[in-house]
């Protein structure tokens, strides 16, 4: 059974933002958690790398944390809640309930069939998109609702940037969809 693109759908990773407390120590902190990354040269935060969920959290001293590498809603929430019960261990004054606030979804598709990226450059409307393929081997198309980025690749593979709820990417597909059926490109 063929599956339809807008089931194709993947999240490849999700960045959110939270505020954990009002200050961090990071060198104490990096000194008390095994396999904290901190080199202050390199990069201004703690790199706390988790295995399950595989998230990495990049502590800041302002008490800022930005979660990477998420594949689920549910694995920021727990990945959230990991960190938070490492730094109360620490007698850190950290809230019982943690809030983030997703910053970027990055989803993956397929149309799974091969697609003329030209005749797209040509039919789209041109304010919205950008095709350069000397400079990158995809098309790159704005979209304002949702408003997400999607890049399309002559494979009819999609990537997806730029949303703030899973649903978005699928609404994305469903628009890419429609407009490349009524230009008569698909």
């Amino acid at each position: 059974m063929k599956v339809r693109p807008e089931d194709s759908l993947k999240i490849e990773n999700i960045v959110a933002s939270a505020k954990v407390t009002d200050y961090l120590d990071l060198p104490a902190l990096a000194s008390r958690i095994k396999d904290a990354e901190y080199n202050k040269k390199r990069f201004p935060g703690v790199v706390l790398r988790m295995q399950d969920p595989k998230i990495a959290a990049l502590v800041f001293g302002s008490g800022k944390v930005v979660l990477t590498g998420a594949k689920s809603i549910d694995s920021l929430s727990k990945g959230l809640n990991i960190l938070g019960n490492l730094l109360r261990k620490l007698d850190i004054d950290i809230p019982k309930k943690l809030n983030y606030k997703i910053q970027n979804i990055v989803t993956s598709a397929d149309l799974a069939t091969a697609i003329n990226l030209n005749k797209i450059a040509v039919g789209f409307n041109l304010d919205r998109i950008e095709y350069e393929p000397e400079q990158f081997p995809g098309l790159v198309y704005r979209l304002d609702n949702p408003k997400v980025v999607v890049l399309l690749f002559g494979s009819g593979k999609l990537i997806i940037t730029g949303g703030k709820e899973p649903e978005d990417a699928k609404k994305a597909v469903v628009k890419i969809l429609s407009d490349l059926r009524s230009l008569g490109l698909l």
